[in-house]
């Protein structure tokens, strides 16, 4: 996209000065654009739940960074007055991720209408040593889709998950869909 921000502005989104879990995520900023977000880190170990799977707030968290990233303005020449927050998520978590894969989010406008936006969030994982999904201006990884027995395509022709099998293209794990309201800052 030719509004990207440059790489040296990345790391220097304005919302990120003092965003402790953002940081504790350990959350790269790959790309920003006007109205979309790419974001990525590696689950840890302390990011999973008991069934040794990603924590489904994990997966919102990460996210729900890539929302705001793409709802808020990363030039310092933009409105430095309000600040848009989420109104309302939907989130369908279609298949586990686990310790050790790369989660990428990628963040786009659908629509805005006054103070009002629609941001649709997918995230990726991706097996270690395997190709990273892409960002908003590079190919979109294809989403991942059910076979007629009901196996998702990530599977293996075994039946093996997407974790025991070679590295593989990024899989899609999670559909989050967000409602954005641009509010005066206080």
């Amino acid at each position: 996209m030719s509004d990207a921000a440059p790489a040296d502005q990345l790391a220097h989104h304005p919302i990120l000065t003092d965003d402790y879990a953002t940081e504790w995520m350990g959350l790269e900023v790959l790309a920003l654009g006007d109205g979309s977000a790419t974001v990525a880190t590696t689950l840890r170990r302390e990011m999973l739940n008991g069934f040794g799977i990603a924590h489904g707030g994990m997966i919102f968290a990460i996210a729900d960074s890539a929302f705001a990233l793409a709802c808020n303005p990363h030039t310092p020449e933009e409105d430095d007055n309000t600040m848009t927050v989420a109104a309302g998520v939907d989130v369908n978590f279609l298949a586990p991720a686990h310790a050790g894969e790369r989660i990428t989010a990628v963040a786009a406008r659908r629509a805005q209408a006054g103070r009002s936006g629609l941001y649709d969030v997918q995230v990726y994982a991706t097996a270690p040593g395997a190709a990273p999904a892409s960002t908003p201006d590079g190919a979109s990884p294809a989403p991942a889709t059910t076979s007629p027995g009901g196996a998702a395509s990530g599977s293996t022709p075994d039946g093996a998950s997407p974790a025991q099998a070679p590295a593989q293209a990024p899989r899609l794990i999670a559909e989050f869909r967000g409602r954005s309201r641009t509010v005066p800052k206080r």
